[in-house]
């Protein structure tokens, strides 16, 4: 267990991060860029592990952005050999977060995906959907503009009068649904930047940088940054 103590101290419903510097992390090492990621994903286990220990009931992992597909085709192929692996109902790291309880989601562009892995996250997504401990979303081939755009599309598809048009009917429309914005977005590796991470929902998020790598990322990382927004005085404009 980490350092950061729940009692009489708010904590984050919902915390959503930016998982960066894993190529960073491997060049750092003379590493091949595959074992940063590789890295990154065993510490995306344990995230979920800590955040339900201190009652964070939402997750979101920005993990693969549409900017990504821009990326050589040997490392977005060993992306979503890593993801796939990851989504294997027959893996562990699926398995073990169905018998924690927990709900898995992913949010994205999920057309652009293999028809393969779009097969194993409808079984993922299928396997836990009842699951009431916590939600963990997974921001696959996510862009921020993309997302608001396709909200858009679809009010439109639903020909839905614009009188009738609400910030609560758009927000619905959204990849996330009617789950509630983040209270706190967290970015690794130093950049200080949203990068097109849920542009919408974030109007009121706190934000936290830390320079440290994504693989680096340990409990008291996280306990430093739920240390620091327990500290915010959230008003909301007023």
């Amino acid at each position: 267990m980490g350092t950061f103590s729940l009692e009489n101290k708010k904590v984050p419903y919902h915390l959503a991060i930016i998982i960066d510097g894993n190529r960073r992390w491997a060049r750092k090492r003379g590493l091949p860029v595959f074992e940063g990621h590789r890295q990154g994903l065993e510490n995306v286990k344990r995230i979920g592990k800590w955040c339900k220990e201190r009652g964070i009931k939402i997750l979101t992992l920005y993990t693969f952005s549409t900017e990504n597909w821009k990326r050589s085709k040997t490392e977005v192929k060993a992306l979503m050999d890593l993801l796939k692996e990851a989504l294997n109902s027959r893996k562990g790291h699926l398995k073990e977060l169905h018998k924690e309880g927990i709900q898995l989601r992913v949010i994205g562009q999920k057309e652009r995906l293999s028809p393969s892995l779009q097969r194993l996250i409808k079984e993922a997504e299928d396997l836990t959907k009842n699951n009431k401990e916590g939600i963990l979303n997974l921001a696959i081939s996510y862009g921020g503009r993309v997302e608001i755009l396709e909200a858009i599309k679809k009010i439109i598809k639903k020909k839905i009068p614009p009188n009738k048009i609400t910030e609560k009917l758009f927000e619905e429309n959204l990849w996330t649904g009617k789950l509630p914005p983040p209270d706190l977005i967290v970015r690794t590796s130093g950049e200080q930047r949203l990068s097109g991470f849920l542009l919408w929902q974030s109007a009121y998020a706190e934000l936290y940088f830390t320079k440290t790598l994504w693989p680096d990322f340990r409990e008291k990382d996280l306990d430093k940054a739920l240390e620091d927004f327990a500290h915010r005085h959230r008003r909301f404009g007023r």
